[in-house]
């Protein structure tokens, strides 16, 4: 069985930063001059120390002149500083917006495209978790606090610089005093808030799952007297959030050693400036600006280690998302040479030695041979659980083979591309998905985008005219949330309906009779007809009346297929309801 890649609780979070590089590459432009601007604002904060100590040595010198030139520069770089800030945060928030938002278009188009299996081997919230939970977190993080953290970035920088440059002895007693200790503390912290982040993400992400989970399956939790055990395991993993929450806040407590070291190294610094001044060895404008250049790099270092706790959050949601978009499972192989190839309209179906299994390793289907030649007529029937469902899906490339292939016409679905396969060969589920919406806005959902009266055309079509006239507003109608308003045999009719504006060389229908209301049957057996004509006809059925209209009869049993001739199977005509 192939194995399905699956998603990491705990993504790595080791070269992150570089691993997110090839999504920033097409807005390199906006963020190199969001980067100048940055700066130039940092420019303008490591500069205001070199002017206040040139206006020190300019009263210990009584130059009125120099003092007045100085405290004219002063106010420009503070005016600039001001200016600039704005500006810079103002660039780098709609930078990093469009960043966050490309991410999100990723990986919404991710799970868009991704194969079923992957699908289904993760729960729904931890999915929705990364896509939407983690994006809005790195979102908060970009407009709050990244700003912030890439000015402290550039402001550092530019201010070592100036203290090597007025006294690299005094910047030797920082490097000694404060760098190893505060290091030391960063060091310790990080080796602590992978494991307190990512556990976090993973025990928030746990809990999303079982809401998804409890919000989909109420009506059984309640109807079957499990909700009191349901609802402990939503008490033990809620427990479990808030003591990974505490292990992170104990994680963000430690940073705050470096303000202690802070202190420690400031007092040695101005006791060994004030003894150097007072030896003649050093300026007392230079000791102002060394002063006052520490205290720009101590405030700079705890403000930034402030903002570490929160970007190790971001780190850590980055880290999932991007666990979401690398992972080969989510992704769709590009279609091959057959990309650019134009298939019949009409053609052969073929399964060749196809083998099919879930994670438990268990096999649902294997060896399967089948061939459903152009205008074919086949039921498939078998017991529950026998794999019937699990071929409609293959024959549909929803699913693909571990091993052997289905082809269309000699050609490996796998090769076609996504919508190529959906106009060849569409799959009515048993179930189908209805969005929040009108009749027409749930029609309108096949390729193409068809408009208000190619769909009206497809219902006539089916001779489906007259049901919708009788809906409340027509093919307006709202259908409620999840479809709601409207029976399942309505739910059948609107698929039925899809499935006519794709104009489909195969049409596989999945108990598409089953489990309807008298009322609606037929509406659906009459669009089934009308659908049959000029195209390949794959009916996964149970009704002995639906299997006898077909010409030929697949079973499934044991994870294999057998064919035979249905008895006094004749071919059904579009009038005809099976």
């Amino acid at each position: 069985m192939a194995e399905t890649v699956m998603l990491a609780e705990q993504a790595p979070e080791k070269h992150v930063f570089r691993r997110v590089l090839p999504y920033l590459r097409p807005h390199r432009a906006a963020l190199a001059g969001t980067l100048l601007v940055v700066l130039a604002c940092a420019a303008t904060v490591a500069a205001l120390p070199p002017l206040v100590g040139r206006a020190a040595d300019a009263i210990v010198a009584r130059d009125r002149g120099a003092l007045t030139a100085t405290v004219i520069a002063l106010a420009v770089a503070v005016v600039a500083q001001i200016g600039l800030a704005r500006w810079s945060e103002l660039l780098l928030m709609r930078a990093g917006e469009r960043v966050v938002r490309d991410l999100r278009e990723r990986a919404v188009e991710r799970l868009a495209h991704a194969p079923l299996r992957f699908l289904e081997a993760h729960r729904t919230g931890d999915l929705l978790r990364r896509t939407t939970g983690e994006v809005a977190e790195l979102a908060l993080f970009v407009r709050r606090d990244l700003p912030n953290l890439v000015v402290i970035s550039a402001t550092l920088l530019l201010t070592a610089v100036t203290l090597v440059a007025y006294s690299w002895l005094l910047t030797l007693v920082v490097a000694v005093v404060f760098v190893p200790p505060a290091l030391l503390a960063l060091r310790s912290f990080r080796r602590g808030a992978e494991e307190a982040f990512g556990g976090q993400a993973a025990a928030e992400a746990t809990v999303a799952a079982t809401l998804t989970e409890t919000l989909t399956a109420r009506e059984l939790l309640q109807t079957s007297g499990a909700l009191p055990a349901w609802l402990g395991r939503v008490r033990r993993e809620n427990r479990a959030v808030v003591a990974a929450a505490r292990r992170t806040a104990r994680v963000e407590v430690s940073i705050e050693v470096v303000s202690l070291i802070e202190g420690a190294a400031l007092a040695v610094l101005l006791g060994l400036g004030a003894w150097l001044a007072a030896q003649g060895s050093l300026g007392i404008g230079a000791v102002v600006v060394f002063v006052l250049a520490s205290r720009t790099l101590f405030e700079g270092l705890g403000d930034g280690s402030q903002l570490i706790g929160e970007l190790q959050t971001a780190r850590t949601g980055l880290a999932r998302l991007l666990d979401l978009l690398e992972s080969p499972g989510a992704h769709r192989a590009d279609a091959g040479a057959a990309a650019d190839a134009d298939p019949p309209p009409r053609g052969e179906l073929r399964a060749e030695g196809v083998a099919f299994g879930y994670l438990d390793g268990t096999p649902v289907l294997r060896g399967v041979d089948l061939a459903f030649a152009p205008g074919d007529r086949v039921a498939v029937v078998g017991v529950t659980g026998s794999g019937k469902t699990t071929l409609g899906k293959l024959l549909a490339g929803l699913y693909r083979p571990d091993t052997g292939r289905i082809t269309y016409c000699g050609t490996d679905l796998r090769e076609l591309p996504g919508p190529v396969l959906s106009r060849l060969i569409a799959l009515v589920p048993q179930e189908v998905h209805i969005v929040t919406g009108s009749v027409a806005d749930n029609l309108a959902l096949v390729p193409g985008s068809p408009g208000r009266a190619e769909i009206a055309a497809a219902v006539d079509r089916l001779g489906l005219r007259a049901w919708a006239d009788g809906l409340p507003d027509g093919l307006d109608t709202g259908v409620g949330v999840r479809g709601e308003r409207l029976s399942a045999g309505e739910r059948q009719l609107i698929g039925l309906a899809r499935a006519a504006l794709i104009d489909p060389a195969v049409l596989v229908l999945d108990e598409a009779t089953a489990d309807i209301d008298p009322a609606t049957a037929g509406w659906v057996e009459r669009a089934i007809g009308e659908l049959c004509a000029e195209r390949t006809l794959v009916v996964i059925a149970h009704r002995p009346a639906t299997v006898e209209l077909l010409a030929r009869t697949v079973r499934v049993a044991d994870g294999t297929t057998t064919e035979a001739a249905a008895a006094g199977a004749r071919p059904a005509p579009t009038t005809e309801r099976p």
